[in-house]
């Protein structure tokens, strides 16, 4: 799906952003259009609730190149030994909405009703996606979300309710970056937990450059993958996605 032209012209993030404090713009709205806009651009919304919405483009960027990622022996021996579902695109709001809850480190989250209202219209427009994981009960218990545009996969944010089930849709976008060849899935920030995961940091100018590559490659094929529902044990055995 085309998408109409954004209202709001973002800066160049090294021009608009000399002292590298990452902060390149304050304003606009979450609205398909803007959202594409900002993520072509290389720029992702992040504030409180409270707050006007604030546009980011940290130096350095975070990154995880799908073949430096190593699930850990016990991710692989809890999804052999509980065979969860895993499924692409099945219910984006509900993980969107369960990513949003309040955790147990922290009191208030930065996914409001519009980022919510924002990220499910860019869903329907067919620039976002999800992986959820489902426990034995058809339970949604896991998953994350993000944004999709060419071979470029932009992480938002995950959530669980049962031990390692996040690793789980995380471990299943990595194969699904690996089956797809793509270069990186973007991270943003850089953080303790994405780095044991295996993410790296690359300088925002460098990360800029690539996006312009990925962005322009031909759309991800999602659909192949949201048609069917994966064994987590499969998964763990098999190490990939389509080829079970």
């Amino acid at each position: 799906m085309t998408l109409p032209p954004s209202e709001f012209i973002f800066p160049d993030p090294i021009e608009s952003d000399p002292d590298e404090q990452g902060l390149i713009s304050i304003g606009a709205d979450l609205s398909p259009s803007t959202l594409y806009e900002a993520y072509t651009h290389g720029l992702f919304p992040w504030f409180s609730q409270g707050e006007p919405i604030c546009w980011w483009c940290p130096e350095p960027r975070c990154i995880i190149r799908p073949s430096d990622y190593q699930p850990s022996k016990s991710l692989i021996r809890n999804m052999k030994k509980l065979d969860y579902k895993i499924t692409f695109n099945q219910n984006f709001e509900q993980v969107i909405r369960s990513c949003s809850l309040p955790r147990s480190y922290a009191d208030e989250t930065w996914i409001s009703e519009d980022i919510i209202q924002g990220y499910c219209q860019l869903f329907k427009a067919g620039y976002a996606y999800s992986i959820e994981v489902w426990n034995k009960d058809s339970i949604l218990v896991g998953g994350l979300y993000g944004v999709s545009i060419g071979k470029g996969c932009f992480g938002e944010s995950m959530f669980s309710t049962e031990t390692d089930v996040s690793k789980m849709a995380f471990y299943s976008l990595m194969l699904f970056a690996q089956e797809n060849q793509l270069p990186w899935i973007d991270c943003q920030l850089v953080n303790d937990h994405l780095l044991s995961l295996g993410a790296s940091t690359i300088s925002r100018q460098d990360y800029l450059i690539s996006l312009q590559d990925v962005i322009k490659a031909p759309s991800l094929d999602w659909q192949k993958y949201q048609d069917s529902v994966f064994s987590s044990k499969t998964i763990a055995t098999s190490q990939c996605l389509m080829n079970q």
